[in-house]
């Protein structure tokens, strides 16, 4: 049973503290990748993917960001079994991503070097990545719309809260599966889809949704008005 919580629980300050670091880690990777391989690698060109990145000098913001948030998904236990599941899962499945790279099959000019991997590699990559967007899925539709009390369930703020949570899943979905029309379809269909890097924006895309959610799920925004956390 699940007690309710309040200002006197230290858990909660902590969780959502928690929350609000994986979701602001989200929101500002893309941006990250950006603006640091623009100054720091003079790379003036957005890479195909958020993954390309690691053969930028932008390789060890990508995989530390990666682990860091694998690791506060690690910590993070919620308020019952399927979030520290969900939460474990989610650890492993950005591990996968950050420590099985993609490869390249093209030298980038921004690239500090091309490393070609074997393809199972790449399979791996991406089979993490799809893995790890789906538990993110999972969290903002099914176990942050959650609500552990009536009285929290009729709240302004948790129904407002809500719409956000199920708004950004779909987001995160559509994004997914558009990337995935892209890649089996579109790229082939339509090349010159490629120079205006849907997959990096659709990446993009769906890790701001992934941190929106967190961060309202933290209540940094859309807070309870009689909650002081």
């Amino acid at each position: 049973m699940t007690t309710e919580r309040n200002n006197e629980n230290p858990q909660l300050i902590s969780y959502n503290l928690l929350r609000q670091l994986i979701g602001l880690l989200g929101i500002i990777l893309p941006i990250l990748l950006i603006v640091g391989a623009f100054y720091y690698g003079n790379c003036e060109i957005v890479q195909s993917s958020i993954s390309d990145y690691y053969h930028t000098k932008m390789r060890n913001i990508l995989v530390g960001v990666l682990c860091a948030v694998a690791f506060f998904m690690f910590t993070y236990k919620g308020y019952d079994i399927r979030d520290s599941i969900a939460g474990n899962l989610a650890c492993v499945f950005a591990l996968g991503v950050a420590f099985f790279p993609t490869g390249v099959d093209t030298l980038s000019e921004c690239a500090e070097q091309c490393i070609v991997y074997e393809p199972w590699i790449k399979t791996v990559h991406f089979t993490f990545a799809g893995l790890f967007f789906g538990t993110l899925i999972y969290f903002s539709l099914f176990l942050f719309t959650e609500s552990k009390t009536d009285k929290e369930a009729l709240a302004a703020p948790k129904r407002k809260r809500n719409v956000i949570f199920k708004t950004c899943g779909y987001v995160m979905i559509a994004c997914v599966l558009l990337i995935a029309l892209y890649f089996f379809y579109l790229q082939e269909k339509f090349p010159e889809l490629q120079k205006l890097n849907p997959v990096f924006w659709l990446e993009g895309i769906a890790l701001w949704a992934f941190g929106i959610s967190w961060i309202t799920k933290g209540e940094l925004i859309l807070k309870d008005k009689n909650k002081n956390v």
